[in-house]
């Protein structure tokens, strides 16, 4: 550029702030102002918080202001650093702090919500169902008469057998009671038409199904037998091609009995017998042991059932079975009927099917050995005992004498025990059994005796147990 013109362009500037001066003095004052403040700028750091990839934490960076005087950031560099490690310490703690915080409140958030899950639901009440039966439906809640044709006799004269069925309102175990299998044993019959009609099917838990008279063409005739002469206990489960006896118990046991989930066989004595109230069972099934226990306290007797007996017959399919001896044929013995109610109302309590009105809570007596002694000659027996004695060996328990001669003999215990069943006072014959004594054990012990014993017994010495146990039932 020629010199006159940088000369003309500086003066052209000079005469311009001359110009601005002079015209506004204000806005030079201004001007100097600022200067006068950007020359007092202080650094300071500058913080950005970015997250580290793959976590939840800041990281800290700090960078400086530029300063308008670059001496000033030569000059206090420490002071910086100082201030920036400062502030990252305090950001981290606080972040560590707030990172507590959250932990803490999402672990009680998730505590409440375990705690709220985790409350159970309410339980879910089973209903009762209908009770099919006989081809019949018993609806929950009633009590009703059902009708059983064992096909016996005439079909046109035939007449049915009564079936009483208290169907609970609430599910529960099936409960069935059998009585006048041997048509000549009344106390049964009374026991069920007792027991039956106090209970109230709206309240009870499970049913119970009481057949009070199974022989009825026995009854009719007080016969222990068939109109055949046939012990019907003695053809279970029975045939649909057999004799009438076989028919009979095939009809019971597959119509009735089959849909039983405990059972309880009445019977007394026989052949002018009477026996203590007392339950019959195999002590060395298992099932059959705990449903014993439920009696309250109920004289037990351990024996194997005879083979075509009610009892064995279901305790072969898996019901439970107890026969309940109590008094003498051809007679109501009120004491061993109401015993045998009590008995009964208290399985039915332990069972939860119903509260009962008594509660036999007494020590339940076990026995494990009984033996029946028998006369050693024929004539008429003077009993010198009664049932429930204690006896010690060597007692005289009764004597029979010849009415002619008047010559006799003393029947004598051969162990201790106690009288379970006894002929009554008539005229025996040589052999007639006339007392049968059983020897008590606690009932825990005695039952690991029984699954010993049996296991070392022959199959004869088996049978002697049965025909011991068994001749009234």
């Amino acid at each position: 550029m020629p010199r006159f013109c940088r000369q003309s362009f500086t003066l052209s500037g000079l005469s311009f702030l001359l110009f601005v001066t002079a015209v506004s003095p204000a806005y030079a004052t201004e001007l100097a102002d600022e200067e006068d403040i950007a020359s007092s700028v202080v650094e300071y750091p500058v913080h950005r918080e970015l997250v580290q990839p793959g976590t939840d934490q800041p990281e800290v960076v700090n960078k400086d202001i530029i300063s308008q005087d670059p001496a000033q950031r030569e000059e206090k560099p420490q002071e910086s650093e100082i201030i920036s490690a400062e502030v990252i310490s305090a950001e981290v703690i606080s972040a560590e702090v707030i990172s507590e915080e959250t932990e803490s409140s999402v672990t009680e958030d998730t505590e409440n919500l375990i705690e709220k899950n985790s409350n159970p639901p309410l339980p879910v009440i089973p209903q009762q169902t209908p009770l099919q039966l006989l081809g019949k439906e018993v609806q929950p809640g009633a009590f009703v008469a059902l009708q059983w044709s064992p096909e016996q006799s005439f079909q046109s004269i035939n007449t049915p057998v009564p079936v009483l069925v208290a169907h609970g309102a609430k599910p529960g175990p099936i409960m069935c009671l059998t009585a006048a299998i041997h048509g000549d044993e009344l106390n049964g019959i009374e026991m069920i038409r007792r027991l039956i009609y106090q209970l109230e099917p709206k309240n009870m838990n499970g049913t119970v199904i009481g057949i009070p008279i199974v022989n009825l063409d026995g009854f009719r005739r007080g016969s222990r037998y068939l109109a055949d002469r046939r012990d019907l206990n003695r053809h279970f489960p029975g045939s649909p091609k057999g004799s009438a006896a076989d028919r009979m118990a095939y009809s019971l046991f597959h119509n009735i009995i089959r849909h039983c989930e405990y059972l309880v066989d009445l019977h007394t004595g026989s052949l002018k017998r009477t026996n203590l109230p007392q339950i019959r069972g195999d002590l060395g099934n298992e099932k059959v042991f705990e449903f014993s226990r439920h009696f309250g306290g109920i004289t037990v007797l351990h024996g194997i059932g005879a083979d075509g007996t009610l009892r064995q017959a279901a305790e072969e399919i898996g019901i439970p079975a107890i026969t309940l001896e109590a008094g003498g044929p051809n007679q109501l013995d009120n004491t061993s009927v109401d015993e045998g109610v009590n008995a009964i109302e208290t399985l039915l309590q332990n069972l939860g099917i119903q509260p009962a009105l008594r509660f036999w809570a007494a020590p339940q007596p076990v026995f494990y050995q009984s033996h029946w002694l028998r006369s050693d000659q024929g004539g008429i027996l003077i009993s010198a005992v009664e049932l429930g004695d204690k006896v010690r060996k060597g007692d005289v328990l009764g004597r029979v004498t010849d009415p002619v001669t008047n010559t006799g003999s003393n029947i004598v215990a051969t162990f201790n025990g106690r009288i379970l069943g006894m002929a009554l006072n008539q005229v025996v014959q040589t052999g007639f059994a006339v007392y049968h004594v059983g020897v008590e054990k606690e009932p825990k012990k005695m039952k690991a005796e029984v699954v010993v014993e049996e296991e070392k017994k022959s199959p004869q010495e088996q049978q002697m147990l049965m025909d011991n146990n068994i001749d009234q039932e």
